[in-house]
């Protein structure tokens, strides 16, 4: 029997976001640009949903009078992360 996958995290890009914060303690909005190959405004747009949803916290602040926003995942996020490879693997006939 296939589980259900989280369908916020089924997004290509919010799954690249979730995939590479949690090998991570915390990682820049540039560096997560620079991974994704994202648009800024699309990053921006998948950042706020994983931050309503509760998966990642954001902060801003600044560095050298320039805008510096960092994202760290939250327990819950890694919850869901942790579920929605188990669930894949059920497609996979791995789990």
């Amino acid at each position: 029997m296939f589980k259900e996958l989280d369908p916020l995290l089924h997004s290509q890009l919010r799954l690249s976001i979730m995939s590479i914060l949690i090998s991570v303690e915390s990682a820049e909005f540039s560096f997560l640009l620079e991974k994704t190959h994202a648009t800024k405004g699309n990053l921006s747009i998948q950042l706020s949903n994983l931050k309503e949803a509760g998966y990642l916290n954001i902060v801003k602040s600044f560095r050298n009078n320039y805008p510096l926003t960092t994202c760290r995942i939250t327990p819950k996020g890694v919850e869901a992360f942790e579920k929605y490879v188990e669930a894949l693997k059920t497609y996979l006939n791995l789990g």
